[in-house]
């Protein structure tokens, strides 16, 4: 405690610091590697003729011409399924090893080959695709490792180069580029493919990856100690903010003690909350406005990346506020954390109840669901991070687990809502048939109800199936 007395009082660099240039530059990783997941789900469109598998023999010379620059291929819905899952699984399969030794090995070594990697395969996915699907189905599985170490291994940043009142401004700055990645992708891909074709999709946002993955390697640190750059009082700074922290070396996994934590318990069931609203957002806000708003597919894909925009915006703003809180000693660090993470939840759910009501008003809808995620992303400052606060050395592997089970919540909240959805409509029918066969075979209702039943378990396994498709967009927050 007397280190604080000794240091001298020099000014300490803040927005423009090597410590927030560095969460930017994470911030740029996370928009890139979510560019790169998530285009295929709106480049698959154009990739995939639907209308005429076999081709015509007389084709014209500009047809021909369009089709070098944007082969079609005659691939199945199944096996489209597939191609899109293959990311998922790939990212399921490496969080917990990843989570393990982004604690023990360099985590520039690990996040800036697995950049380096997902950015290569990206380039390699229109090559691929022209030699055969299986290869697609393997570059797709590997970058969606790739992409896990990145989205997992950067959190053990922070355990070395975030001081403990600056922690939410940091992390937010760098998990909201997973945000950002989303509504980059429903602006540009479009326009992409319609002038350049969609190969140039992934090349060009596989030769971003590329060039950043360079600016990693010059720029990023494992230690401020160790940085050539940053200046002194920084230096001293973070170091003297984390004394206790790290003073002692890293131990051995306490499984057990994780397991009987209760905070750790507290932290997994707070992931799956969030991603259970965060996934049916981010999964049925253009069906949504379609639905409701009767807009086209442009005008329908500028009001679906509106959400994520200010979304953005307000994951930054929660930073701020959350050590602002911390800073002027307004609130206590578990007062802080339970404020934005009740917010986080509570809000997004009035906002979502109320958007139901607002079917007649065009200004509403849209401004309610923009309420929805803006407010979800208060969890930034709260839950998504507090791990950081109860057990830095082992932040990595706690953020690894809560990952999965956010995953998990937003695998099961898609399929119902899947499920919900498609009922609606077998009830609907159902009661259209259930008037005709009562009159016609005395169908009773226990009947009905039996059929009912067996067509929602139905229904439920096979919407299990098609979201594991889904559920893993935007699983780093």
């Amino acid at each position: 405690m007397q280190m604080d007395n000794q240091l001298p009082r020099k000014k300490v660099p803040g927005f423009c610091s090597f410590r927030y240039g560095l969460s930017f530059l994470v911030h740029c990783c996370n928009v890139i590697t979510t560019a790169q997941r998530t285009c295929l789900n709106l480049t698959m469109v154009v990739m995939v003729n639907s209308t005429d598998p076999h081709g015509l023999p007389n084709t014209s010379t500009k047809k021909l011409l369009d089709n070098i620059k944007n082969p079609v291929y005659n691939w199945s819905p199944d096996i489209q399924g597939i191609i899109l899952s293959s990311t998922f699984y790939g990212f399921v399969i490496i969080q917990v090893p990843v989570g393990y030794f982004s604690g023990i090995y360099s985590t520039k070594k690990m996040i800036g080959f697995a950049l380096c990697l997902s950015s290569v395969l990206s380039l390699l996915i229109p090559p691929a695709a022209g030699i055969g699907v299986a290869w697609v189905i393997v570059c797709r599985a590997v970058q969606g490792a790739a992409q896990g170490i990145v989205g997992t291994a950067q959190f053990e940043i922070y355990v070395k180069w975030a001081p403990p009142l600056e922690r939410g401004r940091l992390t937010s700055m760098s998990t909201s580029g997973f945000l950002l990645g989303p509504f980059i992708v429903l602006l540009v891909t479009g326009v992409i493919c319609e002038s350049l074709g969609w190969p140039m999709v992934f090349y060009i946002f596989g030769a971003c990856g590329c060039a950043l993955c360079l600016l990693w390697f010059i720029l990023f640190y494992d230690d401020p100690k160790d940085h050539p750059c940053i200046s002194i009082s920084e230096k001293e700074y973070i170091t003297s903010s984390l004394v206790q922290q790290v003073s002692s070396s890293r131990q051995s996994l306490p499984i057990k003690a994780m397991l009987k934590s209760l905070p750790v318990w507290a932290i997994s069931i707070g992931s799956f909350t969030f991603f259970w609203s965060h996934i049916i957002m981010t999964l049925y806000t253009p069906l949504f406005i379609n639905s409701t708003l009767r807009v086209n597919i442009k005008e329908n894909g500028f009001l679906s990346s509106l959400p994520y925009l200010f979304a953005w915006i307000c994951g930054n703003l929660v930073g701020q506020l959350s050590d602002f809180f911390l800073t002027r000693n307004i609130l206590s660090v578990i007062a802080v954390r339970k404020l934005f993470t009740a917010a986080g939840f509570l809000l997004p759910a009035i906002f979502g109840v109320c958007l139901p009501h607002l079917s007649s008003s065009f200004y509403g809808i849209v401004i309610f669901l923009i309420l929805v995620s803006a407010t979800g992303s208060f969890c930034l400052g709260g839950v998504l991070i507090n791990g950081l606060d109860i057990a830095p050395r082992y932040f990595g592997f706690i953020k690894a687990c809560s990952t999965l089970s956010g995953m998990l919540g937003g695998l099961i909240a898609s399929t119902l809502t899947g499920l919900i959805l498609r009922q609606v409509r077998n009830i609907q029918t159902c009661s259209y048939f259930s008037n005709i066969n009562c009159i016609e075979k005395d169908y009773t209702q226990e009947r009905l109800q039996r059929r009912c039943q067996k067509e929602m378990t139905y229904e439920f396994l096979h919407h299990m199936k098609i979201n594991l498709v889904k559920s893993g967009i935007s699983p780093n927050l």
